[in-house]
């Protein structure tokens, strides 16, 4: 590390942040953040210590890993992990919760709707820290509820249950990810809605991507595509139109062609009927079709890489999509790029995608793999494939 980035959090945080492309200002900084302007100035003099909450969104913003910004704190992955057993125990009492307090509706709701934005974001730290306490506090009013408040609670578990699920299954935790995924299937049945149904068959796409199931996920996806609701609302709608792009990817890793395009053009149709938006939990729309056209092409591979590439050309995700869907599409793009030939275009790739969503990067196995192919192809690059490739583990 350049020797400006050493003495303290502060000076490190004022040192990347004055490196950044576009440099950023302290007030645009703050913004970013979500910070008042005066704590980011105290920060940065050393007048003011920073909790790890508060350096986990610095660094999402500055694109680095939380451990740069701040050598005597352990790596965020390492917190993660950490953190893992502490769900594992209350996810163990779903049904037995202990006692304890328990807010009030709206404020559960406020709650549980704060980790769903921040899954979509891929603040996988801020998430595990808060869910142990959060998932039991939900159990203990879900069992204690009303009859009328009891199907929203339901919701409220599953949404939660899968914040819990994509900190487990991004950071290899697959076990564990199992096991939320059954307990989001357990409380989507008492919360009694067919569109948080398809949602969590959604999600569940990720046991059998986990297995290399891929003929299995996709029977279980055009399955839950039958039984979702008539596609007569926009929620209806985004909700079989997620399926189909879910079913069109899993499709296209299972090396099936015909039924992968089959389903993206379904998805194509039903994203032209909605505006691009986050629909229980999951975004959906024309751009996040687009996306998952290039993943359907890396999947099938071979000859289908260059559609990848053309589907990307000239386009980049809107800013308003959630992150984890932006870093996601940098990270596919990156890989036909690199099947492509095009290294230098794949390491820029990775950096964007890095820089988009930190965690959700450094955890992706392709980008693991990927920067381990760029270092060997290219021995003498510079010293920022090298640091990359360090900061993601990648041998």
């Amino acid at each position: 590390m350049p020797a400006e980035a050493h003495g303290g959090v502060g000076k490190r945080i004022a040192y990347y942040r004055s490196v950044m492309r576009p440099k950023l200002t302290q007030r645009q900084f703050a913004d970013a953040a979500n910070v008042a302007l005066g704590t980011v100035r105290k920060i940065e003099r050393g007048e003011r210590g920073v909790t790890d909450a508060t350096l986990d969104v610095f660094a999402a913003v500055l694109g680095v890993d939380p451990s740069r910004l701040c050598a005597d704190r352990g790596p965020a992955h390492t917190r993660v992990r950490e953190a893992m057993p502490a769900l594992s125990a209350a996810i163990a009492l779903y049904d037995v919760p202990c006692d304890g307090p328990t807010r009030p509706l709206d404020q559960l709701r406020a709650a549980v709707s704060e980790v769903a934005r921040r899954r979509l974001a891929a603040q996988y730290t801020r998430i595990v820290h808060q869910l142990p306490d959060l998932l039991l506090e939900l159990a203990r009013a879900y069992h204690g509820a009303s009859a009328e408040n009891k199907r929203e609670l339901a919701a409220l578990l599953a949404t939660a249950y899968r914040a819990a699920d994509a900190v487990a299954f991004k950071f290899g935790a697959l076990d564990l990810s199992a096991r939320l995924v059954e307990l989001m299937r357990w409380a989507a049945r008492d919360a009694d809605d067919p569109l948080l149904d398809a949602s969590v068959a959604y999600v569940r796409t990720e046991t059998f991507f986990a297995a290399c199931a891929h003929d299995a996920g996709l029977r279980a996806l055009e399955h839950a595509i039958d039984s979702a609701p008539v596609p007569d609302t926009e929620s209806a709608v985004a909700a079989r139109g997620t399926l189909h792009m879910r079913a069109a990817v899993i499709a296209g890793r299972a090396r099936n062609a015909a039924v992968s395009e089959t389903h993206l053009d379904e998805a194509r149709r039903l994203a032209d009927q909605v505006p691009e938006a986050v629909y229980h939990g999951t975004a959906f729309g024309p751009d996040s079709v687009r996306i998952h056209e290039v993943s359907v092409a890396v999947s099938l591979g071979n000859d289908h890489v260059g559609r990848a590439l053309t589907a990307a050309r000239g386009w980049t995700p809107p800013s308003d999509l959630p992150a984890e869907r932006r870093s996601g599409f940098h990270i596919e793009l990156a890989r036909a790029q690199l099947w492509s030939g095009l290294a230098g275009h794949a390491f820029e790739s990775l950096e964007v995608a890095r820089h988009i969503a930190p965690q959700h990067t450094r955890e992706h196995p392709w980008v693991r793999e990927d920067a381990a192919t760029l270092r060997r192809l290219k021995r003498s690059d510079s010293e920022a494939l090298t640091n990359f490739a360090e900061w993601c583990a990648a041998t």
